[in-house]
């Protein structure tokens, strides 16, 4: 028998399909007659058709024409919490401002009380609903951030939470640490306390426990101060934890330049990042996260420096913001939509933020966020006739299914 007539056995294929793959750092990848080919939850084969080898498959799924994508990913959320803040919401319309709420005990404070108050499993099944939303939008990896807890029990019954999500649900969950997220109460008037309590309890303990991937922090007049911030990223190094960091979000505190000196896996937000900041992420590889649902939420008027961004050749990853306070949002289709229409990103740039960025600003670009031979195979079927529909439509979600793990 001739190498050529060998077949490759792989458990589930998807044929007459077109694939948007996103392997290069550039362009969408289509491929207009495709397949993807899958064992053991990897992709052994997307691409063409004609260049296929044979395959001996147990499950061969028909596509009948349908647009593969890679898995969404939602890189930056808050999704574990408890209550909600609809009546900010109200006081916003009414012309308070996010500085003014927060300011009188209202804003991440508030969250934190609610969230407190809430058992692990009480935490869980609020998240579920939210969760359940993003993965009808195609999500397939998400990031959770804790940060609403800011006591050491509170903050690892967040990241357990998170983590126990992926028990209940098809999803692959990267965690955050978010201590250095607001002042607690018993803490106001002495943040240098708290930082204190961050960097010497709060991270070791998150840190031997294993429940963060990273480590995050709010480095803003209202949050922390760059050199707050500088001890709690001096403190996740040492205990082998990357970092990433809320930018230069209401003013310019040089956040994202100080993020890319850590080597950030990313600068999240970043209205006010200035070019020094943009040049320092570029040379780091921090990729930038914007999050058009807080923007829309909040009513901001300072938009991300788009243009500088592409000038300088800083990646671009877009995610929910999913939070009670500044973008109630869970899904990433409309959050395409608000950074095409908001920011006035492309179509590419929008899918690309959504999957392959994302994955870079989570380390797992090597893992997932394309559809590329041994990555994941995490997939999204959609009913769309091109891939523009995916950002233009509002309301409106074209989702045929979902795959995980090489599993609908």
């Amino acid at each position: 028998m001739s190498f050529a007539a060998v077949k490759v056995h792989v458990e589930r294929t998807w044929s007459n399909a077109r694939l948007v793959t996103l392997a290069a750092d550039t362009g969408l990848g289509i491929v207009e007659d495709g397949v993807v080919a899958s064992r053991e939850g990897r992709i052994v084969y997307a691409g063409p058709r004609a260049d296929a080898p044979a395959f001996e498959s147990g499950d061969a799924i028909d596509c009948a024409g349908r647009w593969i994508t890679p898995g969404f990913i939602d890189c930056h959320t808050h999704l574990v919490f408890a209550g909600n803040r609809a009546r900010e919401f109200e006081l916003r319309l009414a012309g308070a401002s996010y500085e003014e709420i927060a300011r009188a005990g209202g804003g991440i404070v508030s969250t934190m009380a609610a969230t407190r108050a809430a058992s692990t499993e009480e935490l869980i099944a609020q998240a579920l609903p939210r969760l359940d939303a993003m993965l009808a939008d195609g999500v397939t990896t998400v990031e959770i951030k804790s940060g609403y807890g800011l006591a050491q029990a509170d903050e690892i019954k967040m990241l357990t939470a998170a983590r126990a999500l992926a028990k209940h649900r098809p999803i692959n969950v990267v965690t955050t640490f978010l201590g250095a997220h607001a002042v607690p109460s018993e803490f106001q008037g002495r943040a240098d306390a708290y930082i204190d309590e961050v960097c010497e309890r709060m991270i070791p303990a998150v840190a031997a426990a294993g429940l963060a991937d990273a480590v995050d922090a709010f480095c803003e007049g209202i949050g922390f101060s760059p050199a707050q911030v500088r001890r709690v990223f001096e403190t996740a190094r040492a205990h082998g934890l990357r970092v990433k960091l809320h930018a230069d979000q209401l003013s310019n505190l040089h956040g994202a330049a100080l993020a890319a000196e850590f080597g950030a896996l990313s600068a999240d937000h970043l209205e006010f990042v200035d070019t020094a900041g943009l040049v320092a992420m570029a040379n780091a590889g921090t990729v930038a996260v914007l999050l058009p649902g807080a923007y829309y939420f909040t009513r901001e008027e300072r938009r991300p420096p788009i243009e500088a961004l592409r000038a300088h050749g800083v990646p671009i990853a877009l995610a929910t913001d999913c939070n009670p306070g500044t973008s109630p949002l869970t899904s990433p289709l409309l959050a395409m939509n608000m950074a095409a229409t908001l920011f006035r990103l492309t179509v590419e740039e929008c899918l690309a933020g959504f999957t392959r960025e994302a994955a870079r600003a989570l380390g797992l670009l090597g893992d997932r966020g394309t559809l590329e031979a041994g990555k994941r195979c995490d997939l999204a079927i959609w009913n769309i006739g091109e891939p523009a529909e995916l950002v233009y439509h509002l309301g409106l979600n074209r989702l045929h299914a979902r795959v995980w793990s090489g599993e609908a």
